[in-house]
């Protein structure tokens, strides 16, 4: 059974839709403030799809993160306290919300720049650009340097591979889905312990 195959193959066409550039903005959007999923599961599948529509994708993509952004400032700066289970002890974001508190204390925009290549979620950086009250258009400029340059890198080497990567991908997405189920579970075990 080639279970990463058939998902690859299906989100392929999920990405052929005509609303899927609506959902890749949702996402993009709610990514940024509030939901687990980054909108890479949409927008690279959507790229290899259309490769003339990436700079588009990526545009799109930009824009509404930052739009989400904005909307994670503003709950850390108004609204905190409705993310507290989440950030305070032993909350589910409270080890990601420490480190980007002690960034932004250290090296303020550049952190929120650099945020859009880190592995802790964008939505702490957000949400603590908010808390710490980081000058806001500061914040927006290097949330669409940090984020833009993640998603026009994902979205221009995609399509700069085109049709030859999307079999590439292809023909190795089982290894791929696969060793990341593996390194997600290694992960989850090295965190229990």
């Amino acid at each position: 059974m080639k279970l990463f195959t058939r998902l690859y193959d299906m989100t392929l066409n999920w990405s052929r839709h005509p609303a899927a550039p609506r959902y890749l903005g949702v996402l993009s959007f709610a990514e940024s403030s509030f939901f687990p999923v980054p909108p890479d599961v949409m927008l690279m599948p959507m790229t290899l799809a259309k490769p003339q529509r990436a700079m588009y994708y990526a545009a799109l993509t930009t824009l509404m993160s930052v739009a989400g952004g904005m909307a994670g400032y503003a709950i850390g700066h108004f609204a905190l306290e409705w993310v507290q289970p989440l950030i305070g002890e032993g909350g589910r974001w409270a080890e990601p919300y420490a480190r980007a508190t002690t960034w932004f204390n250290e090296w303020g925009f550049w952190a929120v720049l650099i945020a859009g290549f880190s592995p802790i979620p964008y939505k702490v950086f957000t949400i603590s650009a908010g808390a710490l009250s980081m000058s806001f258009l500061p914040f927006v400029l290097a949330s669409a340097i940090g984020r833009g340059g993640r998603f026009f890198l994902v979205a221009g080497l995609l399509a700069w591979g085109g049709a030859a990567m999307e079999r590439r991908i292809r023909r190795y997405v089982e290894w791929i889905g696969w060793s990341l189920v593996v390194l997600g579970l290694l992960a989850w075990w090295w965190s229990r312990h």
